[in-house]
């Protein structure tokens, strides 16, 4: 298997640079893997796939304004630190820019001094273990400091930090949001739970090895970096409910749907559970708990990609992004939605 089997042709002004006003309102694509039907819907339609029963998982993880612009205390260059994981305490794992002028020893002061790092070591990769130095709440300090963590594929200025964050985030610790959450509202969600349908939350921080180009030809040679994941005893008892009364696992996004599968065994149980995971979907693997996926469209030859490929097929997705460049859907983490589901799957179930 190779990484040039999922390319695909994208063109720039289909890539999204602003959230929509009313995040429910995208358009959905939606991909049956049972069959060579696409549907074309609006995003708030999804209720009408989800029945009583079934369980929809989301990743409550909330997006921490990572990015941070200094200046470099030596020279004043402008420098950029963008925080991945928090190592211990005060130190950081994070991605620099430029690093020829961060080597270790380096400081930085951000804010007019109200923020200062200093460089501790080179790591894997060539990030940074960077510690930080401040009066008060680190938290406090990022927030009025930092800005939020946007793909470099968005160019545009974001106006308000909260569309890049779900409605229901919770636990602050991740570098990217987990993008097909930013789909649902309040209110679509409490229709979802009207209609019988239980909400489990799981927790996984995204880091930027989710989007980290495959530079490998052979997919089997890439290696995955590892993200923190919880799940608790309520959202395991509820998920192995739902299996247990043959409901069916809806993951919102690619972060759930690798939290849930990390945290099963090949008896198809989940488990509470916490700890870093680093697995790697793609064609071939053999999905345990998750049954159905709400996704945005991924990049060419990316490892999210190869893992909605794993569920419907290569071939399948290929055509299905082909299409949805045709009909000029948004892509990428403030574009359009699909849904990916088996009909037969579903209609055993009814």
């Amino acid at each position: 298997m190779k990484t040039s089997d999922f390319y695909y042709d994208l063109p720039k002004e289909l890539i999204a640079q602003d959230p929509l006003p009313n995040r429910d309102m995208s358009r959905l694509m939606v991909i049956d893997r049972a069959s060579d039907r696409l549907e074309h819907k609006i995003f708030k339609d999804v209720i009408d796939y989800l029945d009583p029963g079934d369980c929809l998982v989301i990743n409550n993880t909330k997006v921490i304004p990572a990015r941070l612009i200094g200046t470099k205390e030596e020279t004043g260059a402008k420098v950029e630190i963008l925080l991945l994981k928090r190592r211990e305490g005060d130190i950081w794992e994070t991605l620099v820019r430029p690093g020829k002028k961060l080597r270790p020893g380096a400081r930085v002061t951000f804010g007019d001094g109200r923020l200062k790092a200093e460089i501790l070591d080179v790591v894997e990769d060539g990030n940074r273990l960077v510690k930080f130095y401040y009066d008060g709440i680190f938290e406090e300090v990022l927030d009025a400091l930092g800005e939020m963590p946007l793909p470099p594929y968005i160019t545009h200025e974001l106006k308000d930090k909260n569309m890049y964050q779900t409605v229901y985030a919770k636990f602050e610790g991740s570098a990217a949001a987990p993008t097909a959450g930013l789909h649902f509202t309040e209110e679509l969600l409490q229709e979802i739970k009207d209609k019988g349908i239980t909400i489990a939350s799981v927790t996984l921080h995204v880091g930027l090895g989710t989007f980290r180009p495959v530079k490998v030809e052979d997919v089997t040679k890439h290696h995955m970096h590892v993200e923190y994941y919880n799940v608790t005893e309520e959202a395991a008892k509820q998920i192995n409910d739902t299996k247990k009364n043959g409901g069916r696992v809806v993951c919102v996004g690619t972060t759930s749907c690798r939290t849930v599968e990390s945290a099963s065994g090949d008896d198809g149980i989940i488990r509470a559970e916490s700890g870093e995971t680093g697995i790697f979907i793609y064609p071939g693997y053999r999905f345990k708990i998750m049954d159905a996926l709400i996704t945005n469209f991924h990049l060419p030859e990316s490892t999210l990609l190869m893992l909605v490929s794993a569920y419907a097929g290569r071939e399948k997705m290929l055509n299905a992004y082909k299409v949805a460049v045709e009909e000029k859907y948004r892509f990428f983490s403030f574009g359009d939605a699909c849904l990916l589901y088996d009909s037969g799957e579903r209609n055993n179930k009814n």
